[in-house]
């Protein structure tokens, strides 16, 4: 019975992993899109507001739905599942009613904060997605909490896919009728509830059929919990630190909104040359998204094997896992992070036009590899309970991002404010190392002989690719946007070859972790041949 539940999670985990990867995915190429057909300013209006719908799709998506599933799933009966979940479903509105209520009535002092208050409409129409939040957290969450994950997929991608068709409507209607950006803005941010409200649909019959329907007649809706205490206690640390690491990203950005435009006012340049050079700051967004992606999903996919060991207690494999999540983030990540350096005047002309911004996207992406690590040790850390350590380095973090970021934009512009996001997560992910126990640190090592063997394949990658970019560019001298893109992609493809070839000679990987990548095993076979 245990071998059928764990067999369960292990294919649950890899279809919400599919899921995941490909609602990040849309999530990241959409805005390419978007600031092609809207411009620098367009996309700056839009990607102010974002990071308070990114905090909203990730409490709904991916934050509050893994604590509701912990919660349901350490439930031994039925009715205490769906109480439970009921339970969650009180908390969550009490939630989101306040945050509606702050965004709707605070609308314009945020505006004013970012330093343009015509995005007082736009910030209004987002905060309406946050009343459908206890619907999608709670559907998901208690799904995931019965392992039936195929609901919590489907409600993922139908989101997405509805969410960025309205956008790219948007986009595309704004552009050839000449919309003002804010128009374009509020309307572009109008996917946001247009999708939560499909979503909301489609978990409507559990919530009719179970939750409604299992809740004291004589108390009504929102009944009080006989628990409310402790619940809200576990929401607030155990659920709002999973929620807090997975928005990691998001927040930094939320405090760009807030300081990179007023800081290269203050720096000396007019309104709008600011906006439009914040829309170009922006650019490095979507691609720290995907090389996140691309980080994470290779890492992730030894989770279940983490929460096998940790069920079972058993040491060895969990020291074996976790070990292994750190080797797999930190290679994926740091390939993805010196293949965009090397070539990121093409990539960024590609995506988007032209090469404005090119060094503070260089700096930005930086990102991924503290961000990949983070969310390895977040993932370790959660799987034992032990939430202090994460908590402690994610306050530190924003405390720099804060404190420094405006600074850093007035004095070296958009380059300041990338260099100051990397450090952020640097501190971060330097106050969790020094923070968790030494047998922790003992089971993820900072292995030298690892890191040298890195060391090696990404700065041969790196050449590689370097040169390919130089020859192929002399030999095919003034390629269009499209010509540009397949030679990148050959160019990604020969890189991405060389790196796992070096990384095979110098046995950078076990062959475990080998077979736990993707693909790994093939590739394993035909670069040994």
């Amino acid at each position: 019975m245990q071998n059928k539940k764990m067999k369960n999670v292990m294919q649950g985990a890899f279809i919400l992993t599919i899921a995941s990867l490909v609602a990040k995915v849309l999530s990241a190429v959409y805005r390419i899109p978007l600031q092609n057909l809207v411009g620098n300013t367009g996309f700056y209006v839009y990607q102010q507001i974002y990071p308070i719908y990114g905090i909203g799709i990730t409490f709904a998506l991916s934050g509050f739905p893994v604590f509701i599933s912990k919660l349901i799933a350490e439930q031994n009966s039925d009715e205490r599942k769906v109480e439970v979940a009921r339970q969650s479903f009180v908390i969550l509105s009490v939630i989101s009613f306040l945050i509606v209520v702050a965004l709707l009535l605070g609308a314009p002092e945020i505006a004013r904060g970012m330093g343009d208050e015509q995005l007082t409409p736009i910030i209004r129409c987002v905060s309406l997605m946050f009343i459908f939040m206890p619907f999608l957290a709670v559907g998901r969450g208690y799904y995931q909490g019965i392992f039936q994950m195929l609901p919590t997929a489907r409600s993922q991608i139908m989101e997405q896919v509805v969410r960025v068709a309205v956008i790219i409507g948007v986009a595309y209607t704004a552009a050839h009728q000449n919309w003002n950006v804010y128009k374009m803005g509020t309307w572009a941010m109008s996917g946001a509830v247009i999708a939560a409200v499909v979503s909301t649909l489609y978990f409507l019959q559990l919530f009719r059929t179970k939750i409604f329907r299992s809740m004291p007649k004589q108390t009504g809706a929102l009944a009080v919990p006989s628990n409310y205490g402790h619940l809200v206690k576990r929401f607030l640390v155990e659920g709002g630190t999973i929620c807090l690491f997975a928005a990691i990203i998001i927040l930094l950005q939320l405090i760009d909104s807030f300081s990179v435009k007023n800081g290269l006012v203050g720096q000396g340049l007019s309104n709008e040359a600011a906006k439009s050079l914040k829309g170009v700051y922006d650019r490095a967004q979507p691609l720290v998204q995907l090389g996140l992606v691309i980080a994470t999903s290779f890492s992730t996919t030894l989770l279940p094997s983490l929460t096998k060991a940790v069920q079972k207690q058993n040491q060895y494999d969990f020291k074996r896992t976790a070990q292994s999540m750190f080797h797999i983030g930190l290679a994926i990540s740091t390939a993805a992070t010196v293949g965009m350096i090397a070539l990121l005047p093409q990539i960024n002309r590609v995506l988007f036009g032209n090469m404005e911004g090119t060094t503070a996207i260089r700096i930005y992406v930086i990102a991924v590899i503290f961000a990949a690590l983070i969310a390895t040790y977040n993932s370790v850390l959660q799987s034992l309970s032990i939430f202090q350590p994460a908590i402690f380095a994610f306050i530190m973090g924003l405390i720099v991002k804060l404190g420094f970021n405006q600074l850093a934009v007035v004095k070296y512009g958009i380059n300041g404010a990338s260099f100051v996001t990397v450090l952020s997560l640097a501190v971060m992910l330097i106050c969790i190392r020094l923070r968790i126990s030494s047998s922790l640190k003992e089971n993820i090592r900072l292995d030298w002989r690892f890191l040298s063997k890195l060391a090696v394949a990404s700065l041969t990658m790196a050449v590689v690719v370097y040169m390919t970019r130089l020859g192929l560019l002399a030999i095919l001298p003034n390629l269009n946007r499209v010509e540009l893109g397949l030679v990148i992609i050959l160019i990604v493809l020969i890189g991405m070859l060389v790196f796992a070839g070096v990384a095979i000679e110098l046995r950078l990987f076990t062959i475990r972790e080998w077979l736990t990548i993707p693909y790994g095993k093939k590739l394993l076979k035909k670069l040994v041949k």
